[in-house]
């Protein structure tokens, strides 16, 4: 069975952040280019700190890809820490350059610190704080921008897009209806905040002003989609093949995401059957023919896709170091004492959908490689064409 399997490596102040992933058939247009367009989205936002005026993310192919399209191996990607020149000695490999800084003994609540210095037995919260950093999110997105890339190649119609739907209090008005959801992020894309609604746009960055002048910082909902999915991707076979159980796994494994919802999920809870319901209809002159007049559902049943637009909302907590930090006990001394400060973001909400987004590709294309795998994208096409085929005669 054809897969398609990533992984990333690399710390928030080494040298680099690496990345493979395997299962992109050959024939797939592939540029650095291409995937630094994704990565300056990351960048961007309202709130944002000062890591980002430091660094400029740019990939370097280094294996996978010859003359502009992926030759079927995998592709391994490489973007450099521009930081890395103030941390040479604290965070190098040699064992000569050990103490060059000294530890982090102070865990700050909310983070990996405390409960990943007791699980590795380390008196340094760096080692964990390092890897745990949001940082490595950047290489997450360079991934996410090859899936993507794939799935336009290979699928017609598949688009995938987020914006955000609320920082802090306020809370953008979603249209009424089935909203377009391509509109509203075309929309999204012009908003500091990544926000379609122009007055909650507003609203937001002045309460991301005010967090900032009180040291503090905020939490949000963004909301991902995917459209032109074809039915069927996932399964309902076994729970870990369930593909709504994989995306929310994704999504949730986002640094400070504490909660994902699919579609109408927590609003289902409260209605009765024949409000939360998708009715099924038939036209015979569309392709697939079934059809619902609404997505309750996000999209998702029974683990599998079934056609409709794939909608996930994802909740961010504010995000925890603060400029006035919280009371925290020190590893070697036992006393009381405030957390540590690393530099950190106001509101990373508006980064956070875009790294959202990277993650559903990802899986998407994974999904997409299991049901219509192939070595090369002419052949996947071809899997994929005759399965449209399947669909309209059934």
């Amino acid at each position: 069975m054809s897969q398609l399997r990533f992984l990333t490596a690399g710390e928030s102040h080494g040298i680099a952040l690496t990345g493979i992933i395997e299962g992109i058939p050959s024939g797939v247009a592939l540029s650095a280019e291409l995937i630094n367009k994704e990565l300056a989205r990351r960048q961007k936002g309202y709130g944002r700190g000062g890591r980002m005026k430091i660094e400029s993310d740019e990939v370097e192919i280094l294996s996978g890809v010859r003359w502009g399209m992926t030759t079927g191996s995998p592709v391994t990607l490489r973007i450099a820490n521009r930081d890395w020149l103030n941390w040479e000695r604290g965070m190098s490999a040699a064992k000569a350059d050990a103490g060059a800084i000294p530890p982090v003994t102070r865990p700050r609540p909310g983070h990996a610190d405390l409960a990943g210095a007791l699980k590795y037995n380390l008196q340094d919260v760096r080692n964990v704080l390092e890897r745990s950093s949001a940082r490595e999110t950047a290489m997450r997105v360079a991934l996410g921008a090859v899936a993507k890339q794939f799935l336009a190649s290979a699928f017609v119609g598949v688009r995938v897009g987020s914006f955000v739907i609320q920082i802090g209090s306020v809370r953008a008005e979603m249209p009424e209806g089935q909203a377009p959801l391509v509109e509203l992020a075309l929309k999204a894309e012009e908003s500091d905040v990544r926000c379609f609604d122009e007055k909650a746009s507003v609203q937001m960055k002045a309460l991301i002003d005010t967090a900032k002048e009180k040291g503090d910082s905020l939490g949000g909902v963004f909301e991902v989609f995917a459209t032109g999915l074809v039915a069927g991707l996932g399964s309902h076979i076994q729970w870990d093949t369930k593909l709504d159980g994989r995306l929310a796994q994704a999504v949730m494994s986002i640094q400070a995401i504490k909660a994902v919802e699919i579609g109408d999920g927590m609003a289902m809870a409260g209605q009765s059957g024949s409000e939360s319901m998708d009715e099924i209809f038939y036209d015979s002159t569309i392709n697939p023919p079934f059809y619902r007049k609404t997505n309750h559902a996000g999209g998702l049943e029974g683990g599998m896709t079934n056609g409709m637009p794939l909608i996930i909302k994802a909740a961010m907590k504010p995000i925890p170091t603060l400029r006035q930090p919280l009371n925290s006990i020190d590893l070697v001394t036992k006393e009381p004492i405030e957390a540590a400060y690393e530099r950190s973001d106001i509101c990373a909400v508006p980064a956070a959908s875009v790294i959202g987004e990277a993650m559903t590709a990802l899986i998407l294309a994974q999904a997409y490689v299991e049901k219509f795998g192939g070595d090369s994208l002419k052949e996947v096409r071809h899997n994929y064409m005759n399965y449209l085929e399947y669909l309209k005669k059934f």
